[in-house]
């Protein structure tokens, strides 16, 4: 199972001083968390796709690639990926090059995004958010899997005998998530595909994620992709840790009375009795963390939102810390115990190029 964290890069001033950290501050302090998170031992690192004020990561890629040259294990992916918005042929391009610069260590999540204005800005309807999804995720599907496409649809203009370039390293294309918080026509995509669905269920309770969750595992299976278990599910989350919970929740509290989503709204008690948001000892991390395999099943991966709300950076480096040293260690052994034999690992490249070169993957 793979552990890591995920970043929104907000701008957002320090509640507790009134500092707001400048958009360079910003992005070097991701780079940071990111370099950080590899040294603590944590297995991934992905960065949202935004495009305006608070947040700074227009570019992933460019990020990501930066990152791929500054880190040796860690594996860069995107929380998410506008497949709405952007071209599928740029993503198909950005993506296969960044494949290739990280020799492997890369995959993508791809999503509608939750920035309403970003549609018109970029010559998009929202009110065609779920039709752009599906086919433009049919075309870079397509793009990845055919040396030479020729497509026709209703959102972008015809290609002809086109190839994206590079190729996907070792014939293999990235691995996609599908992430969605509410949406069941992007879990019923991902299911169609056989790919990943991601459930970034920081806002909403674990009921819904249990729903949505058991549709693409459903959906997973009557496609033909395997059983149930089989299907290959991410989690989001967001925690703050202290040795003592009630040093947590007083450190804490500021940041999530003024945070540019949730602020102003429900107490920190009302969101973290209805949300995944676990304030407190490590040990209160381990424990909830383990019970959201009670109402989804084995999982193959763990982000968490540390770096957000305008929390210094010194602050987030000593969370991954505590998250690395003390929480992910517990976690990966308390997981591995009565995981079924048939519940698949979270998909690596090599893994995967090994399963495309076998008999079974060359037959299929």
């Amino acid at each position: 199972m793979q552990f890591g964290i995920f970043s929104v890069g907000d701008v957002t001033a320090d509640p507790t001083n009134g500092r707001t950290p400048s958009e360079a501050e910003r992005i070097k302090a991701m780079v940071a968390i990111a370099r950080k998170a590899e040294e603590v031992g944590l297995d991934v690192f992905a960065t949202g796709e935004h495009h305006n004020p608070p947040f700074v990561p227009s570019s992933p890629t460019t990020m990501l690639g930066y990152l791929a040259a500054k880190t040796e294990r860690l594996v860069l992916s995107t929380s998410t990926t506008l497949i709405t918005t952007n071209d599928p042929v740029k993503i198909a391009e950005d993506f296969a090059m960044l494949q290739h610069l990280a020799d492997g260590r890369m995959d993508l999540m791809l999503g509608r995004g939750n920035t309403g204005p970003v549609y018109p800005w970029f010559g998009k309807d929202i009110r065609e958010g779920i039709p752009l999804a599906i086919e433009n995720y049919a075309l870079l599907h397509k793009l990845w899997h055919e040396d030479v496409v020729n497509w026709a649809g209703k959102f972008r203009t015809p290609l002809e005998s086109f190839t994206s370039t590079p190729r996907p390293l070792d014939g293999v294309a990235p691995f996609v998530w599908h992430g969605s918080i509410r949406s069941p026509e992007i879990a019923e995509e991902a299911a169609y595909y056989g790919d990943g669905f991601f459930h970034n269920n920081i806002f909403w309770p674990m009921t819904h994620t249990k729903r949505m969750v058991r549709l693409y595992r459903n959906r997973y299976a009557h496609y033909g992709h395997g059983t149930e278990a089989q299907a290959i599910v991410g989690l989001g989350g967001q925690v703050f840790m202290r040795k003592n919970s009630q040093d947590a929740v007083r450190e804490f509290r500021p940041y999530f009375d003024n945070a540019p989503v949730y602020g102003h709204g429900p107490t920190l008690e009302e969101f973290t009795a209805q949300t995944p948001l676990t304030v407190g000892s490590p040990q209160q991390v381990i424990e909830r963390t383990l019970s959201f395999r009670d109402d989804i099943g084995d999982y193959q991966r763990q982000l968490f939102l540390m770096d957000h709300a305008g929390l210094p950076l010194k602050t987030v480096l000593e969370q991954l810390d505590i998250l690395g040293e003390e929480v992910v260690p517990v976690l990966r052994e308390e997981f591995a115990k009565g995981r079924p034999a048939e519940v698949p690992d979270a998909p690596t490249h090599a893994a995967r190029v090994a399963a495309a070169q076998s008999p079974e993957g060359a037959n299929a």
